[in-house]
């Protein structure tokens, strides 16, 4: 916003010409008075100068008391008059206005002061009140007009973002719907069938028998999966980042072998079973250690770096931690690493901090609380 439409700027100057023209009236009135500035021309200039700054006051004292000293005096507060009918029109009292205007230039018609404002061009004052009036009212009207425009590119603004909000959501919802159409029927018919022969197993082969109860509790297990996966999906408050599920679903060992084939000294401790974790946990760890090992590459590059994942309830914990070392040169910093996975852990009620930890290293550390009735999901497998 420029000066020229800061509200602060316009008051300021506001303020800064009222105190000029205040100053001159009070010369004037000396002036006119022989030099006395303790005289009651001055005094009356000071008056009015006074109620056009402060902005305390019932709004029609400065418009009186300027009409009231021009009418009695003449142009020596005129100034002082046109600020005030200025601001008159400004907050739409032009009419108001104008009745000062006549009142102002039929008192000094009748009385005939000494500087009165007939004198010396007959109508050079009238012009000058008639453009205090104009000219107010113009401002005030692009002033309203400057705010309804304001107000409406804003709401404007929130009707964008709500209308993102609500196509998100709509498109989520219309995903997870068709997700569950048709894998929870697939996987509900194997587990179907599967449970058929597995009962009337009798005559068939220990291995054949094994391997369809394995096959239905396999079913089994990915219809909870699934539910537990769109159940993130659905969830309005939830960001797109957060329930976006990655690509393939692969195990944090094979992230190490990975960082260890490129050079990269990783010491990883996995406690738990991968199994005692749901889907939506496992997607997640996946994700922090993936971005924790990048960001070790790129900022530390040649450090160590530990690794501690426990995928055992109540909750399964990360852990990454790396000492500084050599940042890489063609690293762009842009942070979007992490809050994306803020949010993806936030979405599954729990908690990330990554950070300095006061010694230079740099560490990161994860916790997500299991989803109720998950210990005994994961005895089970």
């Amino acid at each position: 916003m420029s000066r020229r439409e800061n509200p602060r700027w316009a008051v300021y100057g506001r303020r800064g010409l009222v105190v000029t023209l205040t100053l001159v009236t009070v010369q004037n009135g000396a002036s006119a008075a022989g030099g006395r500035y303790l005289s009651l021309g001055p005094a009356v200039g000071v008056l009015c100068g006074v109620a056009l700054l402060v902005g305390r006051l019932p709004w029609p004292v400065a418009p009186l008391l300027t009409t009231a000293a021009t009418a009695w005096w003449g142009w020596p507060t005129m100034p002082l008059l046109l600020v005030a009918l200025f601001d008159l029109a400004a907050r739409r009292r032009a009419r108001i206005a104008v009745g000062a205007c006549a009142a102002v230039l039929g008192a000094n018609l009748l009385t005939d002061p000494e500087f009165s404002l007939w004198t010396p061009q007959q109508y050079g004052s009238s012009l000058f009140l008639l453009l205090a009036v104009v000219g107010g009212s113009w401002m005030g009207n692009r002033r309203r007009l400057v705010r309804a425009l304001t107000t409406q590119v804003e709401h404007l603004r929130i009707e964008r973002e709500l209308r993102e909000v609500a196509a998100r959501t709509a498109e989520r919802s219309r995903i997870a719907a068709e997700m569950h159409d048709v894998l929870a029927h697939r996987l509900s018919l194997i587990a179907l069938h599967t449970g058929v022969l597995t009962t009337r197993a009798d005559g068939l082969p220990d291995q054949v028998g094994r391997r369809l109860t394995l096959l239905r509790t396999a079913s089994t297990e990915a219809l909870a999966d699934l539910r537990d996966v769109l159940g993130a999906l659905r969830d309005p408050d939830a960001a797109p980042a957060a329930t976006a599920p990655a690509p393939v679903l692969r195990e944090v060992a094979d992230l190490v072998a990975q960082a260890r084939a490129a050079g990269q000294r990783v010491e990883a401790h996995l406690d738990g079973r991968l199994r005692q974790a749901p889907v939506a946990h496992r997607l997640a760890v996946h994700r922090l250690v993936q971005e924790a090992l990048t960001n070790a590459r790129k900022h530390a590059g040649g450090a160590p770096v530990t690794l501690r994942v426990d995928y055992r309830p109540p909750a399964t914990t990360v852990e990454v931690g790396n000492a500084p070392g050599a940042r890489s040169a063609d690293t762009v910093a842009s942070g979007f690493g992490l809050i994306g996975l803020r949010e993806r852990v936030a979405a599954l009620g729990g908690e990330l901090h990554a950070g300095p930890d006061g010694s230079g290293s740099w560490r990161l550390t994860a916790r997500i609380p299991h989803p109720p009735g998950s210990e005994q999901n994961g005895a089970r497998t």
